[in-house]
Order: structure tokens, then sequence, then C-alpha cells
């Protein structure tokens, strides 16, 4: 029996080897676990125990009618392909072959508008496909000086929004802070910074709280236009876009601000400084 299953590649030990049928415990979470995810397909293993312990009575620390934690449930979905619904797509890839910067606002203060600038991309489903949000910011007014959509995520995106905040503003940061993205650490987008003598900041791999500013822009943008409106073209997109923007920029007040606006805040900011230059330079 033993060279037989050597010629055929046959564990001996497997011939021998009864199925064992799933537990009973586990059917019951399982089918219970089938259930939830045709209800909400969005709810992670975290929020699974607190589900099944509020209305199905599966007590998870104490005295439990099923043995129910976290670790259990992911290894059931596993087994029953099963996964939660959630955002992937990542916009801030690596490019190894590129330089990649120092992060320059630690322990900085930042006083006045175009001081530093900060930009991001960001994903934004559409009804049909998907488009890239990049915007440029003014770090210390929170103003948005450029922006621009696109159906790809190209450094040409980045460029873009980049000249039209330069056309806004009038002038080019002291400092520039983006992440680690392929796109910022490109030869196209360092050299076009270095050309205007920009300093060229870049956050820690994963630290998101770096650029913190912009990622809540994202976060306001996303909830108030667009999970709100259906946008079936990029052109509408944009549109929804500007006017999203021009609300933000020129009507809502800013609590950091002192309850002005961020172009409130922005214009006076900036032509203080222009003055100030023009003064040492005139002495």
């Amino acid at each position: 029996m033993r060279t037989q299953c050597e010629l055929l590649g046959v564990s001996r030990s497997s011939l021998d080897y009864l199925p064992v049928a799933e537990a009973e415990e586990n059917v019951k979470i399982k089918r219970l676990l089938d259930e939830l995810y045709l209800r909400d397909p969005c709810l992670g293993s975290r929020r699974l125990v607190t589900v099944l312990e509020r209305d199905h009575g599966l007590q998870v620390n104490r005295k439990r009618l099923l043995q129910v934690n976290r670790k259990r449930l992911q290894r059931l979905r596993r087994k029953m392909g099963l996964e939660a619904i959630y955002c992937k797509p990542r916009t801030s890839i690596v490019d190894k072959a590129n330089r990649i910067y120092p992060y320059l606002l630690r322990d900085l203060e930042v006083t006045r508008a175009d001081q530093v600038w900060c930009t991001d991309i960001t994903y934004i489903p559409m009804l049909r496909g998907s488009a890239y949000l990049c915007a440029v910011m003014d770090w210390k007014t929170r103003c948005v000086l450029g922006w621009a959509v696109s159906n790809t995520m190209d450094v040409s995106l980045c460029l873009l929004a980049l000249e039209r905040a330069k056309m806004y503003a009038g002038c080019v940061p002291e400092i520039f802070n983006t992440d680690q993205g392929s796109q910022f650490t490109s030869e196209e987008w360092t050299s076009r910074l270095k050309s205007w003598g920009v300093q060229i900041s870049m956050d820690g791999r994963g630290r998101w709280m770096d650029n913190v500013f912009i990622e809540r822009l994202w976060r306001s943008i996303k909830y108030e236009e667009i999970y709100l409106r259906e946008h079936t073209t990029v052109h509408e997109l944009e549109r929804g876009v500007e006017r999203w923007l021009k609300h933000y920029n020129t009507w809502r007040p800013h609590e950091a601000l002192k309850n002005k606006t961020p172009s409130q805040e922005y214009r006076p900011t900036r032509e203080t400084t222009v003055k100030k230059k023009k003064m040492k330079k005139a002495a």
C-alpha cells in the first residue's frame, strides 16, 4: 500500500482520513453571517461581533450561547468567501526609483500665507467609472488655490492644479508639502518646484496626519457634494467641485480662522506679507 501511494504521489495517511463534519456552532454562525451580509455588506468583523451580540443574544466575553469572537468570524468569512465592501483604491503609490524628500514641517511654526502649500489626490466614485481630484491648499489659511479633475491619475493632473494655484496666488510658496506618491516624487513634479526655488517636503510613509488639512478637505467635499449627487460625466463632476470649492473658499466660516472664510483670511494675510517684503527691500 505504501509503495502504491509513493507511485501515485499520494500521502499514505490520507487513505485512512475520515472528513470531519462542520461543527453545528459554525453552521449557525455561518447562516447568521450570510443573512447579515445580505442586509449590510459593509460591516467589518468588529461590528459583526457587536451586531451578533445585540440582535441575536450572542454574548461575547461572558457566558456564551455561541463562541463568537473577531478571529473566529474572520476565519469563517474567509471560508465563505465573504469580504466587507470598503474603499480600496490607493492614490499614494511609491515609486522606489525616485528620491523621497524629508518632512520639513515638524516643529515649524506656519505664520503667514504662501509660506507652505500642500497638495494631494483623492479617488472619486462616479455613476459610471471613476475620476481623480487634485487640489492645492495654502497651509495657514486653508484656502484652496488650485484644483483639477481627470479620469487618469498621472502627474499631468497634479501639474495642472499646481499651475492654476500659481496663477490664482500670483506667487509660489517657500515650502511645498506632499505625500510620497509616484506623481509627487516624479522628475516632472520635483524639477518644476526646484526651478521655482521651492523647498520640497514629503510626509512620512503612512503618516496621513502630516498632511491633515487637505485630508480633512477630502472628507468635507465627499460627504457634502460627491456622495449626495450623481455625477454621470467628468464635466458634471467638475461643475459640482467648482461650485462646492467656491462655497468653501468664499462663504463658509472656518472655526480655526476665527469664523472667517479661507479667502477672507488668505488675501489680507498675503497682502500684509507682500508689504513687509517691499518695506525690507526699500530699507
